[in-house]
């Protein structure tokens, strides 16, 4: 029998689209037709608003506009595309750069940096313009009774240093498997990693700054840009209510791995508030504002990061009045061993693992499957390195009969609250996929 290589799939990025051909990426990125004679490239108006949306403004003269065309606000470089410091990961995206980890990789106890996925809204700061030594960071705000700026070489002198294993996930891990499809980049399982950070707790910082009575939240601005270039719009500023920011585990980072903040996780600052999604951690890090009011950067308002209140049809238009933010991530795991494709010998058993964790909470079991969910056998469960951290499970398997299996996973966290077998309820922006993962083994 011929062996078949693993099932792997690529993810392009808008240049190299562009780069293969114009006429195709056009139709795939905007639903962009050109006239065969003009070379006009006409645009429905869904389309005119994901171009305006993605360039950050109308376009006054869209009629006009050559088909096949990158719209220069997103074609500001003709270097080839290139991940820093990163390795093995898939791209969905290069503007704002985006790229998952394919669950494999991830097998790792302690996520290496060349594996830890990359979620910018917006566009880094040049690397050579970070000056780690110079690098400020203010803290003020409303509800801020002394604001003061803080170097890094401040915040190592003044505070207490914590070094935590903390997990960081992308809260539309999972998206890609949402019917009908939800909007934004098409994540299947690799938004995820659990590396370790060093730097000092936020509470320590935001308590030498003085807490007002009235603060309920804090909110983060990084010097990362809008992905128009728009010097007057900000790319993400999120935030946390107070109960979260006061945390144990709550950092002001400036090491992972003990090695410096990789450029693209936010070099040389970031700010880490774990078992949220991953966007309110927010990265290359220059100001922290204490509120009295929930914050309201951009990126905080529905429906971004947020789901609807309760259930939805598929489909549905839910007004941003029905939206809740989302706060604690769901229970979730991952196979990271074997590799998703893989052949296996009938009469040896198969070691399979992974890890699973749960946002807030801690993980109770996990079980995995051979046939479908029918029945299901318990793994072993380390307990996490510290709270908010992933948990390695591992359990061995044996096969009944040639063919082809599926192993699936399913944890459990601290709460009762178990892994659905099928896809969670539909939401417009795709959030919060912690349906069961799943890999191929075929047994020979």
């Amino acid at each position: 029998m011929t062996k078949r290589p693993p099932y792997t799939t690529r993810t392009r990025g808008i240049h190299e689209l562009y780069a293969e051909d114009p006429e195709t990426a056009d139709r795939l990125l905007w639903g962009r037709e050109v006239d065969p004679l003009t070379r006009r490239g006409f645009l429905k108006r869904s389309s005119l608003l994901a171009m305006a949306a993605a360039v950050g403004g109308s376009i006054p003269f869209a009629d006009r506009m050559p088909g096949g065309l990158i719209p220069a606000a997103l074609a500001q470089s003709d270097e080839p595309f290139s991940l820093e410091g990163k390795e093995g990961l898939t791209v969905l995206n290069d503007r704002p750069i985006n790229a998952e980890t394919p669950a494999h990789l991830l097998d790792d106890d302690i996520t290496p940096a060349e594996h830890m996925f990359v979620r910018n809204n917006g566009i880094p700061p040049e690397l050579e313009d970070i000056d780690a030594d110079s690098w400020e960071l203010e803290i003020a705000g409303e509800s801020c009774e002394n604001p003061q700026t803080f170097t890094i070489s401040d915040l190592k002198e003044r505070f207490e240093q914590h070094t935590l294993q903390l997990q960081v996930e992308c809260g539309g891990n999972g998206r890609s498997e949402y019917v009908p499809s939800a909007s934004g980049n098409q994540w299947t399982t690799g938004a995820v990693a659990c590396p370790t950070f060093t730097g000092v707790r936020l509470r320590d910082v935001l308590e030498a700054c003085g807490i007002k009575d009235d603060a309920v939240y804090i909110g983060y601005y990084g010097a990362d840009r809008h992905a128009s270039g728009n010097p007057d719009k900000e790319a993400i500023s999120r935030g946390v209510p107070m109960e979260k920011a006061l945390e144990d585990e709550s950092l002001i980072a400036w090491a992972m791995n003990d090695e410096d903040i990789p450029y693209l996780n936010g070099y040389p600052l970031r700010l880490v508030c774990s078992g949220w999604p991953g966007s309110v951690s927010g990265k290359w890090l220059k100001r922290i504002v204490v509120r009295n009011q929930k914050h309201d950067g951009a990126k905080m308002a529905p429906p971004s990061y947020s789901i609807p209140e309760h259930p939805v049809a598929p489909g549905s238009v839910v007004p941003d009045e029905d939206f809740v933010t989302i706060e604690s991530m769901p229970v979730k795991s991952l196979v990271t061993y074997p590799r998703s494709g893989i052949e296996h010998a009938l009469g040896e058993s198969l070691t399979v693992r992974g890890h699973a964790w749960a946002g807030d909470l801690s993980v109770e079991e996990v079980h995995v499957s051979l046939d479908f969910g029918a029945t299901w056998q318990q793994a072993d469960l380390q307990p996490p390195p510290n709270r908010l951290a992933w948990q390695r499970w591992s359990t061995t398997v044996g096969f009944p009969e040639p063919g082809y299996y599926e192993i699936w996973a399913k944890a459990t966290d601290s709460d009762g609250r178990s892994q659905p077998m099928v896809v969670p309820g539909w939401n417009p922006k795709g959030y919060l996929n912690n349906a069961c993962h799943r890999i191929a083994v075929q047994v020979t």
